[in-house]
């Protein structure tokens, strides 16, 4: 089985990318009309599961938030050189699924830093509990990022393809 090209292998990362920010960006603007005003009761969907309106101005689970809210230049640096750094690492990609993976996380990054240079803050809507017990809200954009980091520790996993043997 002959193993693709590194460019045909980008273009899954780079077709990735673009998706999971449009579909991040959608899903707020349908969070900030439908959902508004912000830290309401929301929308049950499942016992387990609301849609709520909110807002992160920290980093990852609002961590920082206070310290964060006058930093927005500062984190929208780090992200930027992160996605710089990830896309360096899909020239690299050595499968399909790496590609996508390392593109899932650039397109949730880029969504995250939209929100940030247009409103100072992290739109927030996907709110998951359990009795009494409430997982960080979160949005398309952290779905994206989480399923590409899961993708790439599954990778990892795999044994890699056997290499051809000079004659």
């Amino acid at each position: 089985m002959t193993t693709p090209a590194p460019r045909a292998l980008r273009r899954f990362g780079l077709i990735a990318a673009p998706i999971a920010a449009v579909i991040d960006q959608g899903s707020k603007a349908w969070a900030l009309d439908a959902l508004w005003p912000p830290y309401s009761e929301g929308i049950t969907l499942l016992p387990v599961l609301n849609l709520r309106l909110g807002f992160n101005t920290g980093v990852t689970f609002g961590m920082f938030a206070e310290s964060a809210a006058g930093a927005v230049w500062l984190l929208v640096g780090i992200k930027l050189t992160v996605v710089a750094w990830l896309l360096l690492w899909l020239r690299r990609a050595a499968s399909r699924t790496e590609a996508t993976a390392i593109g899932l996380i650039i397109g949730g990054a880029l969504g995250n830093i939209v929100d940030r240079l247009r409103i100072g803050a992290v739109t927030d809507f996907i709110d998951a509990h359990y009795g009494g017990w409430h997982w960080p809200t979160f949005n398309m954009a952290d779905v994206a990022i989480v399923s590409g980091v899961t993708l790439l520790v599954l990778t990892s996993f795999r044994a890699p393809a056997p290499q051809a043997q000079p004659q």
